[in-house]
């Protein structure tokens, strides 16, 4: 889940299904009380008929705190990006070793922690150009970029086009398959 309307989904799933919950947070929902391997199983189906997956794997669960909060970062915390070395960050967050979580996440998503921080950090910057609100180089300093040659030499490498060509004909894809 990486969003509000992703959220209100799910619940609308676990209300369907007569599941109790505390909260619904991105990736993570508090249940009053645990459901049965069945609730559980009828939970699956329902969340994949809207495009998600229900995790009970402790290390992809692991594998998506990692994502979300990267995700939270570049979404809700920005100002965090001129202070924090994403590495130490994430570790300390996650209460984990970053050696470890940047191994396990490499072998479940077939990029690194860093490949896959770059790519939310571009597909915030496409929110921008969309929103049309800031300059580039507004967001080259709220994403933390040291100039906006920076940013644009990192936007061509991932999109394949500069800021200017994806202003002129954005096309949007969905976070996690950028």
């Amino acid at each position: 889940m990486v969003c509000d309307r992703c959220k209100w989904v799910v619940a609308q799933h676990l209300t369907q299904l007569g599941l109790s919950y505390q909260d619904i947070e991105l990736g993570k929902v508090y249940f009053e009380q645990m459901p049965n391997a069945s609730q559980l199983e009828a939970l699956a189906q329902v969340l994949e008929t809207s495009g998600f997956v229900l995790l009970t794997n402790k290390q992809s669960q692991l594998v998506e705190r990692i994502k979300t909060s990267i995700i939270l970062l570049i979404h809700q915390q920005p100002q965090l990006l001129q202070k924090i070395k994403l590495s130490d960050w994430l570790a300390q967050k996650l209460n984990k070793d970053f050696k470890a979580l940047s191994q396990l996440f490499s072998e479940q998503e077939g990029i690194t922690v860093e490949q896959y921080f770059i790519v939310q950090k571009i597909a915030r910057v496409k929110e921008f150009i969309q929103y049309n609100e800031l300059s580039l180089s507004q967001i080259a300093d709220l994403l933390h970029y040291s100039s906006v040659q920076h940013l644009s030499n990192q936007f061509k490498k991932v999109t394949g086009q500069t800021p200017s060509q994806y202003k002129e004909n954005p096309q949007r894809k969905p976070l996690d398959f950028e």
